[in-house]
């Protein structure tokens, strides 16, 4: 049950005229989180653009020119192929990148004067744009609408948001996700599916989203077991009489949902394993990139390195940036988050610091995990519009200064 079709049994409307009004309505709620969003995202584009203009790098290449965005425009323009030895002898090969923008690269570029980076900028200009509108949908189904609003509006706000506005993956995977979990909130579970495939396509973390639907599908099934179990007559129950089969013919498109969910994960990783020979190449693939799992490792022989080196003030800061992530993932728990919204979002937190690699990176790794900004959004949404605006304000402001120091510093997002 969707919520449009709810609007229309309430309202009676049917027909063209009807649907046009709803989507007329769903448009004006949902104006206030893109615009707001859209703001945000241009303060942080302008800011960038005027931060050094005798910088020779430029805006246009800055966002779609360097670092992974080089690398998928490759697989784009080129196919998959490409292989470069760093100066450290590390072989890094774009195997390691998911197809799902380049393929969207390939298509645009093909049809329009763009270059392939610029149609990297074309898709996550559109993709933000759908991740917004996504955030507020849930977070307007959950916690109403201004907290929905207020949920895309710090999305688009937060220190490392730039890169919604790069030819990178962060907001084309976040779209994705979202409408994914939005589906599986509003009991869509085809459509949950299909689009949990498409991360599967996009990122490694595609794994968190289908997680998140296999989850969420078991409490359903659980529920459900437990309720008839409670139906049945009380000395049954004291006689330890089985509850009965699983629902399982009940639940068709939601078991298919269930596995449709990772297999845009599978397939390539697959195609991976066949391509190198190996059944676990991606792995061996990412592993001569110097990244993997390894239980988050490397990540606090990092922090240790800080602490017990020349510069313990960063390595502290390190800590208490990990202590306030945690806190906020309790926080998550405490103020009942759905089932699908915690597991996607534990195991986006789980990904970025568990996984070893270059730590720059982690930042951006997080950005996709928006459920930890609705403990946020729900107390801005109580608050003053005084205190709403002096937070929002100073918030974008931080994240266009951040964005514009940070990709014009010395190493990638």
């Amino acid at each position: 049950m969707t919520d449009l079709a709810s609007a229309g049994a309430l309202s009676g409307e049917a027909g063209p005229d009807g649907r046009a009004g709803r989507t007329l309505r769903r448009l004006r709620a949902v104006a206030p989180a893109l615009l707001g969003f859209a703001a945000v995202r241009l303060l942080c584009v302008m800011v960038l653009a005027l931060w050094d203009p005798a910088e020779d790098k430029g805006v246009v290449r800055l966002l779609s020119g360097r670092w992974d965005s080089v690398w998928y425009a490759s697989i784009a323009d080129e196919g998959y192929g490409r292989t470069v030895v760093a100066d450290d002898g590390g072989v890094h090969s774009d195997l390691a990148f998911f197809p799902l923008l380049p393929w969207l690269e390939r298509v645009i570029s093909a049809v329009s004067p763009l270059s392939a980076g610029e149609a990297g900028l074309l898709v996550s200009a559109v993709a933000s744009l759908a991740a917004a509108w996504a955030l507020f949908a849930i977070g307007e189904r959950l916690y109403g609408r201004r907290a929905g609003v207020l949920l895309a509006v710090l999305w688009a706000a937060v220190p490392v948001g730039i890169v919604q506005s790069m030819a990178y993956t962060e907001a084309l995977f976040t779209a994705l996700a979202a409408w994914s979990l939005y589906a599986v909130l509003t009991g869509r579970w085809l459509t949950a599916g299909l689009l949990s495939a498409a991360t599967g396509l996009c990122r490694p973390a595609g794994l968190a989203v289908a997680a998140a639907v296999a989850a969420a599908a078991l409490a359903v099934l659980l529920a459900e077991r437990a309720e008839r179990r409670a139906a049945e007559p009380a000395a049954e129950r004291a006689a330890g009489v089985a509850a009965g089969p699983w629902p399982w013919a009940a639940h068709r498109r939601m078991l298919a949902g269930v596995l449709l969910a990772p297999l845009g994960w599978a397939g390539y990783v697959l195609w991976v394993g066949a391509r190198t020979g190996e059944p676990l190449g991606y792995l061996r693939v990412q592993g001569d990139w110097g990244n993997g799992f390894d239980g988050g490792w490397a990540f606090a022989r990092f922090i240790g390195d800080r602490l017990a080196g020349g510069n313990p003030v960063a390595g502290l800061g390190l800590c208490a940036g990990v202590a306030l992530l945690l806190w906020v993932c309790v926080r998550c728990v405490r103020m009942g988050l759905p089932l699908p919204l915690l597991v996607y979002g534990g195991a986006m937190v789980v990904l970025a610091l568990c996984a070893a690699g270059y730590f720059g990176s982690k930042p951006r790794l997080l950005l996709p995990a928006f459920p930890l900004l609705l403990p946020a959004a729900v107390a801005l949404a109580g608050a003053r519009a005084r205190v709403v605006a002096v937070v929002l304000v100073t918030a974008a402001t931080g994240a266009a200064l951040y964005g514009a120091v940070w990709l014009t510093g010395s190493g990638p997002p």
